[in-house]
């Protein structure tokens, strides 16, 4: 088997190529046969890198008119995102004034209910004001009623007599009997 350094040390033993310089040698350099290979290959690779650069081409066209769809439909979106953010701030003010004008209307309401309520408190205050004056007068009345005829009373008991007492019972029962006879 060989040993796999063995190339390597070879190179050691190599003669230099010599002194840096042109050859012109046209055989030896071979621009003939270059030339007949670049030009085969321009002839004949003209098609493909042509075929390559347009189908780049239109990729390229493709993707732009893909963005330049994407940018349209995008800003179409953001038009009607703006659109619809317009009316719902049209609608959220609608609805703050509506609010508002509700809320004042309740406010009206309350107050206006809260100053029924008062008048009907001070009718009701005023209404047990009078019953509480009737009250008291009737009973002033009663008792001033009630003490005079005590006083009539004990007046007559201590004045009246059996003698005066049947005679006021027979003239009563006359004007009664009087009466009876007007009625008739």
């Amino acid at each position: 088997m060989k040993n796999v350094t063995d190339p390597f040390l070879s190179l050691s033993y190599w003669p230099s190529a010599g002194s840096f310089g042109f050859n012109t040698d046209i055989l030896a350099t071979n621009p003939i046969n270059l030339s007949v290979v670049l030009g085969v290959l321009i002839f004949f690779g003209k098609g493909v890198l042509s075929d390559l650069l347009d189908n780049r081409k239109q990729r390229i066209l493709k993707t732009i008119r893909n963005s330049e769809e994407l940018r349209e439909g995008a800003l179409e979106q953001l038009e009607k995102a703006r659109s619809r953010l317009r009316k719902v701030e049209k609608e959220a003010d609608q609805f703050r004034v509506n609010g508002y004008s509700e809320i004042e209307r309740e406010k009206l309401n309350l107050i206006n209910s809260t100053s029924k309520t008062l008048e009907q408190l001070e009718n009701y205050k005023n209404e047990t004001i009078h019953f509480e004056q009737q009250r008291a007068i009737n009973e002033v009345r009663q008792r001033v009623f009630q003490q005079a005829l005590e006083g009539a009373l004990g007046t007559l008991n201590s004045c009246l007599n059996n003698e005066l007492h049947l005679r006021t019972i027979s003239t009563n029962i006359g004007m009664f009997g009087t009466m009876k006879e007007i009625t008739d």
